[in-house]
């Protein structure tokens, strides 16, 4: 078992560098199925997602050859198949665009039901609605998602979405980049990495209008030819470091960074407290620890990003007063509130609304990350709390976190992996 074991209480002072987009690289790799060459895809997160879709790409046939550290060559042209492997697919929730981009290229496509965290009741049905709309039937059967163009190829067309999808609107927006004819997303999302999904395909040929707004419209075109495309920083995860910074205290410049993508967690860390100065590529965040109280509703862009949300209720933990975080996107969000418990945390969670009072300070504790941002949440909590730490199923975390363990440890936090025999293998060996 690999766990990190964390001693609390220490500022954080330095530099961070922020890695690419973890919900943006997840969408434009698949997109290369629908390119006609090599498409050299830079600045990728070394992540367990990416490493994840990389591989069921090349299961599938694809040419996928590393340039540097963060940056591949993907070559889809020889593809065949578009039935992607059982068991690499349910291991990642952003499976579920290999079903728009094969559909797209082949008409067809057999995908796994989508895994990656379990946060509760995540239908696609807006996806399979805009499939339909343009002319595919999709059913479930044998394990498998089934979609089939019924006229080989899809037709564009107008597809409303009943309630704001980040996923339904880039999985429509993939399989309507090759569709015959027009299509138009009404009430799409406007994500960063839609806009960053949509610049990539434009970069390869497509014809992608009004990408960030809520109307998106999208020109079928014949084919898409290879090209290079630099994917934009994670804002989640500059989020994180943010938020990292203003429950320890200490001053950090978080570097490679789009700014006016993290203005919704700005907004809030500055009325709790927190200095925040924006440079052209960078946010230098101060913050003396000391907290005040406020409220987060989670929403859609340009709305507090859901994946932010257990993240700040770790700063909340520690705020002076009574603050209230209403989660407005997923059901089940608030399964880290047990292990904040465990560090003295006072929240209570009626729905989907948690009441946080504020205590003077936390304690470390034993603690088992349940899902990818819960986890990097009990990391900032260890990171501010009176004595040690350990988390376990830190592989939540390494799903969306590049070297989290060595960029902390940079900015003056004390935190290292530890391994361990699970407790299985301790009682084979105990009874050997």
């Amino acid at each position: 078992m690999t766990k990190y074991v964390i001693n609390g209480g220490k500022p954080l002072y330095g530099t961070v560098p922020i890695s690419g987009a973890k919900n943006a690289a997840v969408a434009i790799i698949p997109a290369t199925l629908l390119v006609d060459g090599v498409c050299r895809i830079e600045n990728i997160p070394q992540i367990s997602d990416v490493t994840l879709i990389l591989n069921i790409l090349q299961e599938l046939g694809a040419d996928v050859r590393t340039v540097d550290r963060t940056t591949v060559d993907i070559d889809c042209t020889h593809i065949h198949n578009a039935k992607v492997p059982d068991e690499l697919a349910r291991k990642i929730r952003a499976s579920y665009y290999l079903i728009g981009a094969l559909l797209g290229r082949f008409g067809s496509a057999q995908v796994p039901p989508p895994g990656g965290c379990d946060l509760g009741a995540r239908p696609i049905d807006q996806h399979i609605k805009g499939f339909a709309a343009m002319g595919a039937d999709v059913d479930v059967r044998g394990g498998y998602i089934h979609a089939k163009a019924r006229n080989g190829r899809l037709t564009g067309t107008q597809v409303y979405m009943d309630m704001v999808s980040v996923g339904a609107t880039m999985n429509v927006m993939l399989a309507a980049t090759l569709a015959n004819g027009l299509t138009i997303i009404e009430n799409a999302a406007k994500e960063p990495h839609i806009v960053d999904l949509a610049n990539f395909l434009n970069s390869m040929g497509a014809d992608i209008m009004g990408a960030g707004t809520d109307v998106i419209k999208i020109r079928g075109v014949d084919r898409l030819v290879g090209g290079a495309y630099s994917i934009i920083p994670d804002q989640i995860e500059a989020g994180t470091y943010m938020a990292a910074v203003s429950a320890t205290g200490g001053e950090v410049l978080i570097k490679n960074v789009i700014p006016k993508h993290l203005e919704c967690i700005t907004a809030k860390l500055e009325e709790m407290g927190v200095e925040i100065e924006d440079r052209d590529d960078a946010v230098l965040v101060r913050s003396n620890g000391k907290l005040t109280r406020t409220n987060v509703k989670t929403l859609p862009y340009p709305g507090f990003p859901t994946d932010m949300q257990p993240q700040i209720a770790a700063d909340l933990c520690l705020a002076q007063g009574t603050s209230v975080l209403t989660e407005g996107v997923w059901d089940n969000r608030y399964r880290y509130v047990d292990e904040f418990r465990r560090m003295g945390a006072q929240i209570q969670v009626d729905g989907k609304v948690a009441v946080i009072e504020g205590v003077e300070h936390l304690t470390g504790a034993k603690l088992r990350a349940c899902d990818l941002r819960a986890g990097a949440a009990m990391v900032i909590a260890a990171l501010a709390a009176h004595g040690t730490s350990e988390i376990s199923n830190i592989h939540h975390i390494e799903r969306g976190y590049e070297d989290i363990v060595r960029k902390l440890s940079n900015i003056g936090a004390d935190i290292r992996v530890v391994v361990t025999p699970d407790e299985d293998q301790q009682t084979e060996a105990n009874a050997g």
